[in-house]
Formats: C-alpha cells, structure tokens, sequence
C-alpha cells in the first residue's frame, strides 16, 4: 500500500512539474507579434532587457520555421522627419542583428523605419516619447 502510494505521489508530482514547465514556455513564445523593445532618446543601442526580448523572438522563430517577421523601427516626434527616419532604420537593423546572431536566417526579417511619422501612442512628454521610441516585431501574415 506505500508503494503504490509514493508511486501516485511520485505521478502527481511530475505531472506538476511538467504543467509548471509546459507554462513557463508558453507564456515566453505563445506569440511575439506586437512585441516591442525600447531606446533611450536619441539611442538606437541594445539594452539587456530589449537583447532578452528579442533572444526570445529567435527562440520563438525557431520552433515556428514557418513563421516571418517585420521589424518596424519607431521615434518620437522630436527631431526632424528625415533624422528619425533613419533613426528608425538603425533601431530595426540593430534588432534584427540581434535575432540573426541567433542562428535566425536573415532573409525572414524585413525591416521598416516609420520614424515619427506613425507614432504608437499618442500625446507629447516623456512619457508618451519614452513609448514611441521602440523597435516592434510584426509577424508577417
């Protein structure tokens, strides 16, 4: 009767652990579209937490093989059109060299600059700046 019971408990508990890890990777890849990584102002360099995210896009990529991105680089509304533009540029390249150092085959990445022309969050002030200064991953439908 022990046995049987430290065998349903031994059960339980791996069951456990597998649901617990089983969420722990769905909740990091379930889908990386609309994922955003942020700049400080006038900056298109990587923090640690913008190389986390977009780590986790590769990752994401490589169990979906079948699954393209766009990389949209965004500013905020400082500046002149033409300096955010290619501002814009530089935050998408630097994201996507970040996805192809991962082993992500670069042809599956297409970037874009909308630089202050399409801002994601409307308003002015460092708040609403801070928001707008992003490079976002779209998946390609």
């Amino acid at each position: 009767v022990g046995a049987k019971k430290d065998y349903k408990m031994k059960k339980i508990v791996l069951f456990g652990m597998a649901l617990g890890l089983a969420g722990c990777f769905n909740s990091s890849y379930d889908s990386i579209d609309n994922t955003m990584v942020f700049f400080d102002f006038d900056s298109a360099r990587i923090s640690e937490s913008a190389d986390k995210k977009l780590t986790d896009v590769a990752k994401f990529m490589k169990l979906n093989p079948d699954k393209d991105i766009v990389i949209e680089g965004h500013c905020d509304e400082r500046g002149s059109t033409e300096y955010n533009l290619a501002l814009g540029a530089l935050r998408a390249g630097n994201a996507k060299h970040v996805i192809i150092k991962e082993r992500i085959e670069p042809e599956r990445i297409t970037t874009i600059s909308y630089g202050k022309e399409r801002p994601q969050f409307q308003g002015t002030g460092e708040k609403v700046w801070s928001l707008n200064r992003n490079a976002t991953i779209r998946l390609k439908d």
